[in-house]
């Protein structure tokens, strides 16, 4: 499984497992070392090269890179501030046949972070802080082995001073923070070093561009999904989220709403009445509710139903603010997916008993709990179900402005009702909406997102 996303204590256990199989520690730092030296090459191009050595096994894999480059004929120099404490390092400095430098200024046009790896649970200070604050304001090209150095693994969280890396080699198996914000914005290109792991057992992973098929040679609309925008409180979000779903491959879409919309599309259904009536029509397939719909009694007694009808649902914005135990209830969590950004995260989380954590564990814990998928949207984005906790690819940062989750929410439900998969439906909501924000021009509206929708479906197909 090359894109398994492992944990600091499931990564040890991985090692150990190629340990325990008769695989030396030495081979997989040399694998590891000599893997990444072969991208380190390509970037050079024959440039010098600095690599700074931590009292690790990264340490113990620069050495390993430092000697590889000296094979292929670079100019290598490694920054040491102290000598390799474990076994297997101290193996890769004996067999590095360079200088070591304690302390230098880094003046070489590439310089490869081997402080500290996967493993990393303190803040970075001392020497080490130095060296990482003198490469921050370096303006040479700088690779970072596994995770930058002053990352927590498990967390993304920065201990220390973070460069802007251009590239990031993960050995042996992605790892949360390649997935997680700040440490994810840091980190430039991402690629793997396999180093012969088994990770088959994994259940986190780094999500895969998805591929999208057009609808069957007998389709109809119905048969390609009647999904139901439930509106409330105010027009406009609803009405954006119908825009974007008419967009993202749903055969039908229909806005249950009793105001007017003045400015809606000719070929979006507009019906207004009795929410519960409406919804029990058997040929929607989805239906979604949230945006605009309000917190008041109200929009409470309207979750009710929509919750009551059983039929697979994403629920957004107010209705996260809205949604407990009872509620919970009336409805079937296998089939419903929530897409909070992180303030309704922290909310579901607070209702829901779940306690502090990553995101990552946060979505994880409350899929756990409810049976939801959960969708943590934001620059950082996770999905947890019963299927995997997948990371997603950075998206664009244009996608910061208001109304761009009511589009999500929309895509997301579309591709819902085409299928009936939650945790699918969530994973080609959030690609189809990064391709929409890059085809988008810059400084789009989240109406403009919505239209950026179909050209997104098409490049997915």
């Amino acid at each position: 499984m090359i894109d398994a996303v492992l944990t600091v204590e499931q990564m040890r256990a991985a090692e150990r497992a190629a340990m325990d199989a008769g695989v030396s520690e030495w081979e997989l730092m040399q694998r590891a070392g000599e893997g990444a030296a072969q991208w380190i090459m390509r970037v050079a191009a024959g440039r010098p090269v600095a690599v700074l050595c931590g009292p690790g096994n990264n340490g113990g894999d620069g050495y390993v890179i430092a000697e590889a480059l000296i094979g292929g004929g670079y100019d290598v120099q490694v920054v040491a501030p102290v000598e390799p404490r474990s076994e297997t390092a101290r193996r890769a400095r004996k067999q590095y046949s360079g200088a070591v430098f304690a302390a230098t200024a880094l003046r070489q046009p590439v310089v490869v972070d081997c402080l500290f790896g996967y493993g990393l649970a303190r803040r970075v200070e001392g020497d080490f802080g130095k060296l990482l604050e003198q490469l921050a304001t370096n303006h040479c090209c700088k690779i970072a082995i596994d995770v930058p150095s002053a990352v927590e693994s498990d967390t993304g969280r920065a201990l220390g001073p973070l460069p802007d890396y251009d590239l990031t080699l993960a050995l042996g198996a992605w790892k949360r923070a390649h997935g997680l914000m700040p440490a994810m914005a840091a980190m430039g290109q991402r690629r793997l070093v396999p180093i012969g792991l088994d990770l088959s057992g994994a259940t986190e992973e780094l999500s895969r561009r998805p591929q999208l098929a057009p609808p069957a040679p007998d389709a109809h609309k119905y048969r390609r999904g009647l999904l139901a925008v439930v509106a409330g409180a105010m027009p406009g979000a609803p009405l954006l989220a119908a825009e974007a779903a008419m967009r993202a491959g749903a055969g039908y879409v229909k806005l249950l709403s009793d105001h007017e919309h003045m400015g809606a599309p000719a070929d979006l259904v507009i019906e207004c009445g009795d929410v519960a009536t409406k919804l029990d029509d058997e040929r929607i397939a989805a239906v979604l509710a949230g945006p605009g719909l309000g917190r008041d009694e109200s929009a409470r007694t309207r979750l009710a139903h929509i919750l009551a009808c059983g039929k697979p649902g994403v629920l957004d914005a107010d209705a996260l603010h809205l949604l407990d135990r009872e509620l919970l209830a009336q409805g079937d969590a296998g089939k419903l997916c929530v897409t909070p950004h992180e303030g309704e995260l922290q909310k579901l989380c607070e209702v829901f008993g779940v306690g502090d954590g990553s995101k990552a564990e946060r979505a994880r814990r409350l899929h756990d709990v409810t049976g939801l998928t959960v969708l943590a949207k934001g620059p950082d984005t996770v999905l947890a179900s019963d299927v995997m906790t997948s990371f997603f690819p950075r998206g664009s940062s244009w996608l910061s402005v208001a109304g761009t989750g009511d589009v999500l929410a929309g895509i997301v439900a579309s591709r819902l009702a085409v299928h009936g998969d939650p945790h699918r439906a969530c994973e080609e909501g959030v690609w189809l909406h990064h391709e929409a924000a890059r085809l988008a021009s810059p400084a789009f509206t989240a109406g403009g997102l919505a239209h950026a929708v179909e050209p997104a479906m098409a490049a997915l197909l």
